[in-house]
């Protein structure tokens, strides 16, 4: 199976997502978070996803006499490579992005059905902006924009801190009107 098949499929894509931000899970834990998803089906592709690699066994403990399993991503393993991209059609970049779109959708959901979003208060937003760049300032900005991320990439579960989702979409924009300069 291709990393891009593996990885965008809806529940799997949604598994690995679960996973971000350096975290150990049980697919009892799991579970809890994709309440969605069949028991049966969850397990099948946390095996599929462990088979590939992109999940290993991080612990193991006895369970009233059955292993529990934590697992955790590693994340060199969930990206799709250049190479892969390029090797792309359109129909299949259109397949990816709405799967990644509809992932981003249940995350939404899930943290509105929590009960009482205060999108202020919890830091929730959405936002789109256009800008004027050339190809070497784009490349800066996507430069900065990921050290700016992975600065706080390694930071631990800890007392006051919550797991925060960060989405990027970077779309090209219409080319600017003849004769502008």
């Amino acid at each position: 199976m291709s990393t891009v098949d593996l990885l965008l499929h809806p529940v799997r894509l949604r598994v690995v997502q679960a996973f971000l931000g350096d975290r150990a899970l049980t697919t009892g834990q799991l579970r809890a978070e994709l309440p969605d998803v069949p028991a049966a089906t969850l397990y099948r592709h946390v095996g599929v996803l462990a088979d590939a690699g992109v999940l290993v066994v991080a612990g193991e403990r006895k369970v009233r006499g059955a292993a529990e399993r934590s697992y955790r991503l590693v994340v060199e393993a969930a990206g799709v490579s250049a190479e892969d991209l390029a090797a792309m059609t359109t129909e299949d970049h259109r397949r990816a992005f709405t799967t990644f779109v509809a992932a981003l959708l249940a995350d939404f959901d899930r943290y509105l059905d929590r009960g009482e979003p205060d999108l202020a208060r919890d830091g929730v937003g959405y936002r789109q902006i256009g800008l004027w760049l050339d190809d070497a300032e784009f490349a800066d900005l996507v430069r900065d924009l990921r050290a700016v991320l992975l600065a706080r990439a390694d930071h631990r579960p800890v007392e006051g801190r919550r797991r925060r989702l960060v989405t990027t979409v970077h779309l090209p924009g219409e080319e600017p009107p003849v004769g502008l300069s």
